[in-house]
């Protein structure tokens, strides 16, 4: 193995966004996160979404949309059964004009 080519780790200091902080070893002298051990859900117990960039409201809208879009689709097929002209596809002999 080659001597001197491997980075130096540092004391860090890990701050999140909850205000918690520690120190660990890195290469860098400072960490953000987001989520620590302190305000995880699954750590606390607590039922809260952790959402830094908007993504569960994107998918609540994703949901709400397909919602809609099988509603609409339910009315057209309700529609096009209740119709009442139930045309199917004609016979030769119908196409032809023979009986």
């Amino acid at each position: 193995m080659q001597t001197q080519i491997h980075p130096a780790y540092i004391e860090t200091q890990v701050v999140c966004a909850c205000g918690n902080t520690f120190t660990t070893e890195s290469l860098k002298p400072t960490l953000m996160i987001d989520v620590c051990s302190r305000c995880h859900p699954f750590f606390t117990g607590e039922q809260r979404f952790i959402d830094v960039k908007g993504r569960v409201e994107d998918f609540q809208k994703k949901q709400e949309h397909a919602k809609k879009m099988q509603q609409v689709l339910a009315t057209k097929k309700s529609k096009k059964k209740g119709s009442g002209t139930d045309e199917g596809p004609k016979s030769l002999r119908e196409l032809l004009g023979e009986s």
